[in-house]
């Protein structure tokens, strides 16, 4: 599924927060947001995701513009996987009933097999169906979300910051297994984050934000290279550890 955003613009009563953001998605690629905190680029996503409808310009999948409230199918084509694990699920839910509510929403046959199956996808042991979020890890929690986005068989993942809340041992882990993902199931990602590197690993297009504004759009390997032009992704790129070509 191809994303355009088209002067993209959102502001909350007199604040303007997005100002104007452009940038496309081929189908299957990956697209990163990069920015400091107050930017707008999870402002961005949330718009995409339909999650906050004050928003003009133009949003588009495959063509077919968005519209300010997205009809039920959208939200089979389109999920998002948001930045704290344990935050985004209910913590008196199994993980059972957690990845069960989507397909019973959507009239989805098959759940149990459907359930097993995107376990085994996020390499998360089937056991893990029946505890609830507090008995699993920051890593596992992560994973469970990426499964209930997974199991409505979505065409795109939005990823607002999926790894800022775990340790960078098991940042590598969540941002590999993405990677592996979108890989098998063709999916197109759009990601936003603080961090460049992390952007760098899973990205290979980078838009980069600064008071609302995309000030520049780079490939991940001019990153590296360090063949960019504003100030602001310099700043950026200094501050960020190595990049490198991820493994």
């Amino acid at each position: 599924m191809t994303i355009e955003i088209d002067n993209l613009r959102i502001a909350f009563g007199d604040r303007k927060v997005v100002k104007g953001v452009s940038f496309k998605v081929a189908k299957g690629a990956s697209f990163g947001i990069v920015g400091e905190s107050g930017s707008g680029k999870s402002t961005v996503l949330r718009a995409m995701a339909g999650l906050n409808n004050e928003w003009s310009g133009r949003i588009a999948f495959s063509g077919e513009d968005a519209p300010l409230k997205r009809p039920p199918a959208f939200f089979r084509k389109v999920q998002m996987v948001f930045q704290d694990p344990y935050g985004s699920l209910h913590p008196r839910q199994t993980i059972d009933r957690i990845l069960s509510e989507l397909p019973l929403v959507h009239g989805m046959d098959r759940i149990d097999d459907r359930i097993a199956k995107v376990l085994s996808a996020v390499a998360l042991p089937q056991a893990a169906r029946f505890r609830y979020p507090h008995q699993l890890s920051g890593g596992q929690r992560q994973r469970v979300a990426i499964a209930r986005a997974l199991i409505a068989e979505p065409e795109v993942l939005l990823l607002d910051e999926p790894t800022s809340a775990l340790d960078v041992s098991v940042q590598a882990e969540i941002l590999n297994l993405l990677a592996d993902l979108r890989a098998e199931r063709n999916l197109t990602y759009v990601m936003v984050s603080h961090n460049l590197s992390v952007i760098a690993h899973l990205c290979t297009e980078v838009g980069v934000m600064i008071d609302g504004n995309m000030v520049e759009q780079v490939t991940a390997e001019d990153l590296r290279l360090g063949n960019v032009q504003h100030a602001h992704t310099r700043e950026l790129r200094s501050l960020s550890v190595e990049l490198e070509e991820p493994a």
